[in-house]
């Protein structure tokens, strides 16, 4: 049955029977039959059917949500008998937003200081894939925005509230300041991160609410990008402060706080409510507490 579902889990997420074979590394027909097979044990359909795959039924969408509870704490189960017999071992699979994957870094190199057995897969993803891969069991936790309609069924952990800088070549326009603010902006030509990412969007906001326009000389959904295309000339960046540091200042970019807007975009580790949490993924919560308190103390 728990294989069944975990193929039923990876069809809804692919939307396509080949895709989700793959995915779960058996042939296109064992899969149709496996879900076949489960709609015969639980005397419903599943998923609507053609000459292709056609989404699900209103019983397989709620069968969804039992596959997901089922297999997650079918693999919670596994995780803690081998935990009692190896100790903390195996691999934690984290997606990551693009501006916390420093943030990341240091949180899985403290961790593995205690826990060295410990192997770490984390992937960079928008906000809405880490939603969207967690529900999927696709990874373990995520290191995302916080929102607190998520709270009811996500654990979260705060860890730091996003703060904004201008990023520029030291000759640029507003390189000589030691602050600016949002509308100092206005009329910037930029190298922004693409619309759909959450980030952009919260600048945006803070732009708008400055009565500020800049000019979007590049879109790019890679902050590497953004920090390059400033580096060739002609454009600044707005970028996370933490990650700007991390990165720009090795590039000989000019960073200046950006100052006002009252908006909080607090990122933490976040992880699916479950009783009894996986011991590695409890003391991976453990260990952001920790971190979160050691950031609070350092300011």
């Amino acid at each position: 049955m728990i294989e069944k579902l975990e193929m039923f889990i990876a069809l809804a997420r692919e939307e396509h029977f080949g895709r989700a074979a793959a995915a779960c590394g058996v042939a296109q027909p064992s899969l149709s039959a496996a879900i076949k097979q489960l709609e015969e044990q639980l005397g419903v359909m599943l998923v609507w059917r053609g000459s292709r795959y056609q989404g699900l039924t209103p019983e397989g969408a709620r069968v969804l949500e039992w596959a997901r509870q089922i297999v997650g704490d079918a693999r919670a189960m596994r995780d803690e008998m081998r935990a009692v017999h190896e100790g903390l071992a195996g691999k934690l699979r984290l997606a990551v937003i693009p501006t916390a994957l420093g943030l990341a870094a240091e949180l899985t190199a403290r961790f593995a200081q205690a826990h060295p057995n410990v192997r770490f897969t984390v992937l960079s993803r928008t906000s809405l894939e880490v939603q969207a891969m967690i529900d999927n069991l696709e990874v373990d936790a995520g290191l995302t925005y916080l929102s607190p309609d998520a709270a009811p069924r996500m654990l979260q952990v705060p860890l730091f509230d996003e703060r904004y800088v201008l990023v520029c070549a030291p000759d640029g326009p507003l390189a000589d300041r030691d602050t600016v603010k949002w509308a100092d902006l206005d009329g910037l030509p930029m190298a922004l991160l693409t619309p759909d990412m959450q980030n952009r969007r919260f600048v945006n906001d803070h732009l708008a609410a400055a009565g500020a326009h800049v000019d979007a000389l590049v879109e790019s959904n890679s902050q590497i990008m953004q920090l390059a295309r400033v580096r060739a000339g002609g454009c600044a960046a707005i970028m996370p402060q933490a990650l700007a540091q991390m990165l720009a200042l090795g590039m000989g970019l000019r960073v200046v706080p950006i100052r006002g807007g009252n908006a909080r975009h607090g990122v933490g580790l976040v992880a699916p409510v479950r009783d009894p949490q996986t011991p590695v993924l409890a003391a991976l919560l453990a260990e952001a507490a920790r971190l979160a308190q050691h950031e609070r103390g350092q300011k």
